[in-house]
């Protein structure tokens, strides 16, 4: 009996690396892919060595086409997609260029749409595709009105898929994050005093890990959600919710 396997976009930092490192734990054979080298390195250094890690721009279908080929002469087929990749270009409406609003687009969406067209052949029945959302794309985010529309363009896809795929009993679904304790943070020159503000909005009163994300992301690829399809599960400790 075969190990099953997963591939993760967005998979050298943050998120992508948690869930990366928590499915090799499980006996998934793992493929990654990050967008610099800087994180790519970073990910061959933390993670186990028969992990595939590669870089890749969500921009480029060629690369896309090349990281898939590879991925199915290493593992043959995929039990899961975690279509996670994606940036952050945080300003307010009024500060956004053409350039930026169109890179928003071409890795938050339309590189995940591709990504999956790409890997659908290797897509095992009853397979199970995660996208990355944010809880921005339903709640809303300051300064991020272009991201989160983005990200939110997925949302749109999953049911649509989910019924697509149904009858090869493929998943879809999607998770999104709220205020997570990763480095994105920090690049982003959110200060420790915001980090607290947020973590205080939080009825649970601190910031998620990027390890209880991976929990929910691995769930919806295991068995125990095999009747769980065109959801959107949020990850945020009760944000948004009203005392």
């Amino acid at each position: 009996m075969t190990s099953r396997t997963a591939l993760i976009t967005g998979g050298t930092s943050g998120i992508g690396l948690a869930t990366a490192a928590l499915l090799h734990r499980g006996g998934y054979r793992v493929a990654v892919t990050g967008s610099t080298p800087e994180s790519v390195g970073e990910a061959r250094r933390k993670l186990p060595d028969d992990v595939l890690v590669r870089h890749a721009d969500a921009r480029s279908l060629a690369g896309t086409d090349r990281i898939v080929a590879e991925v199915r002469d290493r593992f043959g087929s995929l039990d899961l997609l975690f279509l996670n990749a994606g940036i952050m270009r945080a300003r307010p409406v009024g500060e956004y260029d053409e350039a930026t609003f169109d890179e928003l687009i071409a890795v938050n969406f339309k590189g995940q749409f591709f990504t999956l067209q790409k890997a659908l052949p290797l897509l095992n029945d009853g397979a199970s595709v995660v996208f990355t959302v944010g809880i921005g794309a339903t709640r809303g985010i300051v300064a991020g009105s272009a991201a989160a529309a983005s990200r939110g363009a997925l949302l749109a896809l999953v049911p649509s898929l989910a019924l697509e795929l149904a009858p090869r009993r493929i998943r879809v679904n999607a998770v999104s994050p709220g205020a997570i304790a990763t480095g994105l943070l920090a690049k982003l020159g959110v200060p420790a005093e915001a980090q607290e503000q947020m973590a205080a909005r939080v009825p649970f009163g601190r910031l998620g890990t990027a390890e209880e994300v991976a929990e929910v992301v691995a769930f919806l690829g295991s068995p125990g959600a095999a009747y769980v399809t065109g959801e959107n599960l949020v990850v945020g400790g009760g944000a948004g919710l009203s005392a």
